[in-house]
């Protein structure tokens, strides 16, 4: 059984929603930052998916506060 919802962050749908959100939310509170494959152990998930879901949060909360919208992918200069 699947789920049908996909958090802000770009999960996918192998992971519930709310993993994902408490996952996110667990690693930007924690203080000292935990290392990303020990939560990643901890939570169940794979260490690059929780990677990518913190990049992700980051990546929107910089583009909230500019309000210009986030970029996918790296910037090449000019060719």
């Amino acid at each position: 059984m699947g789920h049908e919802r996909s958090c802000d962050h770009g999960c996918p749908g192998k992971y519930a929603l709310e993993l994902c959100e408490r996952a996110v939310r667990m690693y930007h509170t924690s203080d000292p930052k935990p290392q990303i494959k020990n939560l990643a152990v901890d939570l169940g998930v794979h260490p690059e998916a929780l990677r990518g879901w913190i990049r992700q949060a980051e990546a929107d909360a910089t583009s909230a506060t500019t309000g210009s919208p986030p970029t996918v992918g790296r910037a090449h200069g000019p060719a």
